[in-house]
C-alpha cells in the first residue's frame, strides 16, 4: 500500500486561490453562515510568512483551487502499534470479554502480530495522513509478552513516516503495571527521550490498588519529566477515586499539570449530572484532561458538562479495526461529526465549533467570528478541504485534498 499523496513541495513557495474562514454572517436569529475569501499563503522554513490578498493571476504560486485552509488534524489517543488494518478482515469476536480477558487473548496473539505491526503500522498511518491527520498521541504496550518490541516496530514505521507525519509516544502497560510485573520495563522505558507520557489501566480493575498503581505512575512521570495518560474503563467508587486520587497528585505537583490525562473515564457517564460537576471542577483546577473515543457502547460521555467547567476535552480513534474494536475510522472529522449529533451541535457556530476536537483545539474562527488562525510566523500545519466552511466540513465530513506538515505541501493523489 503506498502513501496517500503526491511527492512534497519544499523549502520556500506560495498557494493562491486559498479559502480562509473571516467572520460569521448574522441576521436577526443569530448566525447562519460563515464569511470567506480568497488568499495567497506564502510558506517559507516550515512556517507561515505571509498572508496577503488573492492574485489569482500569480504565475509562481500553486493554485489551491478555491479549496478551504484549515489547522491539520490532530488523532489524540490511537494504538498505532496493535491493528487488524491492513490484514485480511475480521470482524471482533462476538464474545463478550473482559479487560482480563483481553489480556490473555492478547498474549496469546501478540508474538503473530509482532511480526508485521511495523508495515501495519506504517500503513494505518497512511489512513490516518489520507483523512487529514498529520499529528498522534499514540500509545503502545510495554508488558512481559512483547518487552519493547511494540516500541521498537512502531518506531520503525514512525521513522519511515517521519517527514510527513509526528507522534508522542505514551507508554502502556496494557497488562498491569504488577499484574503481569511489567513495573520493571516501565521504568526502563520511562528514561526513554522518546517517550513523552507514562500510561496506565485499570489501577482497580487490573492491579487491585488505586493508590499503589497511581504513586509508581506519579512518580515515574517526575522522575522523569514525562507526562500521563491511563485508561481507566473501571466504574462505581473505584472509578471516581482513580479521577479523584490523579486529580489530587496534579494538584500536589504542578509539574504534572496540564500533562495529565485520563483517557474514556466511563465512569463519568455514568453519574448523576451534580456528581459529574463537582468532578468536572475539580478536573478543571487540577489541569488535568479527559480523552475519549466517542463513542462507547451506549455511554454518552457528558463532554458538555465537561467543557463548561473549563476541562481540556481531547478526542481521537483509540483502536482502528483491530481486536478490541471492529469499528474506528481513523477519520478526525467524522469524530466531530459524530460528536455533533451525539450532542446536538447543529447550527452554523456549533458545528464550526466542534471542528477543535478534530484540530486539537486551533481554530480559524474565536467565539466573535474574528479571525485567528492563521497567522503568520504560524507553524504551516494545515489541510486543504472540499468545503465551504467549518461547518460543512464537519457535517458533511468532507474530503482531504492536500496536507501540509512541517511546511512540506503534499497532494493527494
Amino acid at each position: 500500500m503506498s502513501t496517500p499523496y503526491t511527492a512534497p513541495l519544499k523549502g520556500n513557495y506560495t498557494l493562491k486561490n486559498v479559502l480562509l474562514e473571516t467572520g460569521y454572517i448574522s441576521d436577526e436569529k443569530g448566525i447562519n453562515a460563515t464569511k470567506t475569501e480568497l488568499f495567497c499563503i506564502e510558506v517559507n522554513a516550515g512556517k507561515i510568512t505571509r498572508i496577503f490578498p488573492n492574485n489569482p493571476q500569480h504565475t509562481t504560486a500553486v493554485d489551491a483551487k478555491g479549496y478551504l485552509m484549515l489547522p491539520a488534524f490532530s488523532d489524540m489517543h490511537v494504538h498505532l502499534d496493535k491493528t487488524w488494518y491492513g490484514l485480511p478482515w475480521q470482524a471482533q469476536s462476538p464474545k463478550k470479554r473482559t479487560v482480563l480477558e483481553m489480556i490473555a487473548y492478547e498474549q496469546e496473539i501478540i508474538p503473530e502480530l509482532l511480526k508485521t505491526s511495523t508495515t501495519r503500522a506504517e500503513q494505518l498511518i497512511d489512513l490516518l495522513q489520507s483523512y487529514g491527520t498529520s499529528f498522534a498521541r499514540t500509545h503502545f504496550n510495554v508488558e512481559t509478552t512483547s518487552g519493547l518490541r511494540s516500541l521498537e516496530n512502531l518506531q520503525k514505521a514512525l521513522d519511515k513516516r517521519k517527514e510527513s507525519f509526528k507522534a508522542e509516544l505514551v507508554a502502556f502497560p496494557q497488562h498491569g503495571f504488577f499484574y503481569t510485573d511489567s513495573a520493571p520495563l516501565m521504568k526502563d522505558v520511562a528514561q526513554m527521550p522518546s517517550v513523552g507520557f507514562i500510561g496506565g489501566v485499570d489501577p482497580y480493575g487490573i492491579d487491585k490498588n488505586i493508590e499503589k498503581v497511581l504513586d509508581y505512575t506519579v512518580t515515574l512521570a517526575l522522575d522523569n519529566n514525562k507526562g500521563i495518560d491511563i485508561h481507566l474503563h473501571d466504574g462505581g467508587k473505584e472509578g471516581i477515586h482513580t479521577i479523584e486520587y490523579l486529580a489530587e497528585q496534579a494538584l500536589q505537583h504542578p509539574k504534572l499539570q496540564g500533562r495529565t490525562f485520563v483517557s474514556h473515564a466511563f465512569v463519568l457517564a455514568q453519574l448523576p449530572v451534580a456528581e459529574v460537576e463537582r468532578i468536572a471542577e475539580k478536573l478543571a483546577a487540577a489541569k488535568v484532561g479527559i480523552v475519549s473515543s466517542i463513542p462507547f457502547g451506549d455511554l454518552v460521555m457528558p463532554i458538555p458538562t465537561l467543557l463548561k467547567h473549563g476541562v481540556d476535552v481531547l478526542v481521537g480513534n483509540d483502536n482502528v479495526q483491530d481486536y478490541w474494536s471492529t469499528f474506528g475510522p481513523g477519520n478526525m472529522l467524522a469524530k466531530a461529526n459524530l460528536m455533533g449529533e451525539i450532542y446536538g451541535w447543529r447550527s452554523e457556530f456549533d458545528l464550526s465549533r466542534t471542528l477543535r476536537f478534530a484540530t486539537h483545539n486551533t481554530l480559524p474562527l474565536d467565539d466573535k467570528g474574528l479571525m485567528q488562525w492563521p497567522r503568520v510566523n504560524d507553524r504551516a500545519e494545515f489541510v486543504l478541504i472540499d468545503a465551504s466552511c467549518s461547518a460543512e466540513a464537519v457535517s458533511r465530513i468532507s474530503p482531504t485534498m492536500a496536507l501540509a506538515h512541517e511546511g512540506a505541501f503534499y497532494w493527494k493523489k
